[in-house]
């Protein structure tokens, strides 16, 4: 086994630590969500927590973790007799992004269950973690049914495993800990509010500060052993602390006063439901404790506020997290304390500690507002000189200048303006969204879960069943008594159970919803640029992002204009990115719509080949017009008519957004929707709580249709004629 990094040893990142370091104080806080960019000493800094927890006693042989002196009575591995437990250390156990539901929760023989009337049970990651730390890396690309599950059990403290009436519980407590990269893709604001506490990371932009972390990194790489020593004494003093706020937390009291600050902060903020409040009560306290301190001060709410509060106040993806902290102090202001602020010369919480090389910079890693109670030493120690100190993670290599345009959006650099046949200007901002009506494709796709097609999925309603394919995991009960029962007499059944046979069971199959790649063609031409015209076709297109955000969809972003057009978002889960990519984008030049469609075949074929299961939905925002046809050369208008003529042959569902206004119009995007099979709908069509038009389904080619007759167009009934 490898030499962890010493989490006394991670540069700056205040705030990060003292999170952590709350959590394993006082479990109950609900967990942490580590949010940032790449390269930040996220995971190091939560694989070195483990080794600060103090070992667990269990029953030996218990899968499940149990304490001897207070074992599961349910525990599927008991009942347990009372006697000498065995101490091992806190386990860290790691959830892949690809796990299985069964890998997570465990998984039960249901051909034993049924046969033999056993509860046959191979415990998952959730009983690993048990009295330990799951740590989810990237939680913001897992299935959302597995995070459900995830923070029910952490919310429950127990994992529960039905099975067609046969069901297992466990213990399951344990401390989570999620790590994101927002520019991939948010998790869903109910989501988010799980999570007890939130973090905010980032590189330090002070030079001295960087220059440490290369060191203490080059250095653990050179002799991790050597450097984890060095690092020993400030390591065991951390445990020994958190040992000691353990212990002082039940004695911690938090008054009224602290009470009316923590609620008068949640209602002021405006969050939704109660698990602020409590989250908040939770974090104070155990702030206290770690401080030694048996009451909560007015820095402890603080503090608490700024670690709880910034997630639960986003409304939508575009909400930037934060607290207004002039606001915060305000209102903790408004309760004085009451007793007189202790002498900070006898204070626990301002006893000195080492300082460390990392701790005297100003750079973003270096704390957040308020001080919670302090943070863990990590510094003067055996590691002070040029050549020990070092960080968790290398530095980013430097990007290079170009990137092909299909790389993904975090690595991508920004594409440089397109040379306009006309005057380039400004960007407009964008109207306000609004609620949008549904788009799907249609058919039954076999892709990632989400809620806009209907789809093959593990979770949804029963639509059949079928001979499993591989492991069973849902049993269909009624087909595999059905396929059990001619055979019985041969089988010699001579009691009241059936006899069950491998062969017998069925694998239910169930329909639900998956999401889509949904690819925004956007014209961004100088018929585009009156400045109310391109505002609302801005709004439009981040309605549709924000339609995409909630049915879990990714998005990329196409948009032409001059003589080419520009892939600005290659397909991402990064909405957000979406929206502040389409809140720079100029407009000016002619109109190269064949272009813009010929990208649009490109970025598809590629993403058929990466991921074949998502099925694509293409939306062109344009009037219509063609004025440029670029390289290619010949009439625009025809070459746009046979490059929206080779999407339709290929089965592409896609849909117009007619943003041609005025008393005169010529009604080319209506002629472009014919092209490509789909409708067209105009801006206030589009609209949700609008009469004009209906969109409900962008119908592509039958299966049983021959390849000839090419998509079959949509009924809608705002359908523009040509």
């Amino acid at each position: 086994m490898s030499t962890p990094y010493p989490f006394t040893a991670v540069v700056g990142q205040t705030d990060l630590r003292l999170a952590l370091l709350l959590n394993a104080v006082s479990p109950a806080v609900g967990g942490v969500l580590v949010r940032g960019e790449k390269g930040t000493a996220k995971s190091t800094a939560v694989r070195a927590l483990s080794a600060l927890l103090p070992q667990v006693d269990v029953v030996p042989g218990c899968r499940f973790s149990c304490a001897p002196t207070a074992p599961d009575p349910v525990c599927p591995d008991g009942p347990h007799e009372a006697g000498p437990g065995a101490a091992r250390p806190a386990r860290m156990v790691e959830l892949p992004v690809g796990a299985s539901e069964d890998r997570l929760v465990g998984a039960l023989d249901i051909e034993r269950a049924l046969a033999e009337g056993v509860k046959a049970f191979e415990p998952g990651l959730l009983a690993d973690a048990h009295r330990g730390i799951l740590y989810v890396d990237e939680v913001n690309l897992l299935h959302d049914h597995l995070i459900d599950l995830l923070l029910d059990a952490a919310a429950m403290g127990a994992s529960y495993v039905e099975r067609e009436g046969v069901s297992v519980r466990h213990a399951a407590r344990f401390l989570l800990v999620g790590t994101m990269n927002p520019e991939e893709g948010e998790l869903r604001p109910q989501l988010l509010d799980r999570f007890g506490l939130t973090v905010e990371v980032s590189a330090s932009r002070e030079p001295a500060q960087r220059v440490e972390v290369v060191r203490r990194r080059l250095a653990y790489d050179d002799d991790p052993a050597g450097f984890a020593a060095r690092w020993a004494g400030d390591e065991s003093e951390v445990r020994a602390r958190v040992v000691a706020a353990r212990a002082l937390l039940p004695k911690v009291a938090l008054g009224d006063t602290a009470l009316l600050r923590i609620a008068a902060t949640c209602a002021a903020f405006e969050v939704d439901g109660m698990r602020a409040d409590i989250v908040m009560a939770r974090t104070a306290t155990a702030l206290a404790a770690w401080a030694g301190r048996t009451e909560v001060r007015k820095e402890d709410v603080r503090q608490a506020a700024l670690l709880a509060l910034p997630h639960r106040r986003r409304r939508n993806p575009f909400d930037a997290p934060g607290l207004d902290e002039d606001k915060l102090d305000e209102i903790l202001d408004q309760f004085p304390d009451d007793e007189p602020e202790p002498d900070p010369e006898t204070d626990p919480e301002t006893d000195a500690e080492p300082e460390g090389p990392d701790d005297d910079g100003d750079g973003p890693g270096d704390g957040g507002p308020g001080g919670g109670g302090g943070v863990p030493p990590q510094g003067n120690g055996p590691s002070e000189g040029a050549e020990t100190p070092q960080t968790p993670e290398a530095p980013e290599a430097p990007e290079a200048p170009e990137a092909p345009a299909d790389a993904p959006e975090t690595t991508r650099p920004s594409a440089p303006a397109q040379k306009s046949d006309g005057p380039e200007q400004a960007a407009v901002r964008a109207a306000a969204p609004f609620r949008t009506k549904m788009l799907s494709v249609p058919g039954l796709g076999e892709g990632a879960a989400g809620r806009r097609s209907r789809a093959r999925t593990a979770h949804g309603r029963t639509t059949g069943a079928q001979r499993p394919r591989g492991q069973l995991t849902k049993l269909h009960l009624a087909a595999t008594v059905h396929a059990a029962a001619p055979h019985q007499k041969a089988r010699g059944r001579s009691g009241r159970g059936l006899v069950i046979r491998k062969d017998d069971l069925r694998q239910a199959t169930r329909e639900g919803r998956e999401g889509n790649l949904v690819l925004f063609v956007v014209d961004a031409s100088g018929s585009m640029a009156a400045r109310q015209r391109m505002s609302a076709v801005k709004g439009a297109v981040l309605s549709l992002l924000l339609d995409a955000y909630q049915r879990r969809d990714k998005v990329g972003l196409i948009t032409f204009r001059g003589s080419t057009a520009e892939l600005a978002l290659p397909p991402t889960s990064s909405v957000d990115a979406a929206a502040a990519r389409l809140e720079q984008l100029p407009t000016g030049g002619r109109t190269p719509l064949a272009a813009g469609l010929l990208k649009a075949h490109e970025v598809l074929r590629i993403e058929r080949l990466r991921d074949p299961s998502r099925r694509p939905l293409l939306v062109v925002v344009t009037d219509g017009r063609a004025t440029s046809a670029g390289a290619a050369g010949g009439d625009p208008r025809e070459l746009s008519g046979r490059s929206a003529r080779l999407l339709a042959a290929q089965g592409v569902a896609s849909v117009v957004v007619d943003c041609e206004s005025g008393p005169v119009r010529l009604g080319l995007a209506g002629v472009l929707a014919g092209d490509l099979g789909g409708p067209a709908v105009t801006l206030d069509g589009l609209r949700a709580d609008s009469l004009a038009g209906l969109v409900k389904n962008v119908r592509t080619a039958a299966a049983s249709a021959s390849p000839a007759s090419g998509p079959t167009a949509v009924s809608h009934t705002n359908r523009r004629a040509a």
